[in-house]
């Protein structure tokens, strides 16, 4: 499994591509700048059959209908946050001078749902607390695993709950579902850099108390 990460968008958003051996792929919070993805993904013989978002704020979903456009494939969307897909906040959208006018164009996915894409399989888990619907992707390739961590988790910190939606009480029972997780799992969060479960058990200050820093 090979992937790349763009970070895009006025809020220098994580989309990622992921591939398999055979060039099959995914997308991942396609937030803008599609171009500079499917000109990566052409020379690179990637074929996207697979566009998700983690959770339906603007800053993830702006490029989706374009990515629909340039990629084909079918769309996947958090079933809690289908309604911010689907008409997004006109003042947020002016605020951040983004286009995207919403789409119906996805099906809706929910927790322990399985998609593939090419030799990839992908488990949805359930996340809600940055938005109702947030979700984290885990991804594996054969004994390779991956977690695609959206706004839930970042390296060191957690998503924010002070916008519309958010419950910190719901984020903070979504982030121990998270520390079941293995230690060596890689984690992609939906802004700034990787990190791994091990690192955020051990540094992350809003960890779960009840997990300590005992590892795994």
């Amino acid at each position: 499994m090979k992937h790349r990460r763009f970070p895009v968008g006025p809020l220098w958003t994580n989309t990622y591509l992921f591939w398999d051996e055979e060039g099959k792929g995914f997308l991942v919070d396609p937030a803008g700048e599609t171009g500079q993805i499917a000109r990566f993904a052409e020379t690179q013989g990637i074929a996207v059959e697979k566009i998700l978002l983690t959770h339906g704020h603007l800053d993830h979903a702006a490029g989706l209908s374009e990515a629909l456009e340039m990629f084909g494939g079918k769309a996947f969307v958090p079933a809690g946050d289908a309604s911010l897909v689907r008409t997004p906040d006109s003042g947020l959208r002016q605020l951040m001078g983004s286009e995207f006018p919403g789409t119906d164009d996805f099906s809706a996915v929910s927790d322990g749902d399985r998609l593939t894409a090419g030799t990839m399989e992908i488990a949805v888990i359930a996340t809600p607390g940055h938005t109702p619907g947030s979700v984290c992707y885990l991804v594996t390739s054969g004994s390779e695993k991956v977690l695609v961590s959206g706004d839930t988790l970042f390296a060191g910190s957690v998503g924010r709950t002070d916008l519309p939606g958010g419950d910190p009480d719901e984020l903070d029972r979504s982030i121990a579902r998270l520390a079941e997780l293995p230690d060596d799992l890689p984690v992609f969060p939906g802004h700034g850099p990787e990190t791994d479960i091990g690192t955020e058990r051990a540094r992350n200050p809003f960890w779960p108390e009840e997990t300590g820093r005992k590892g795994k």
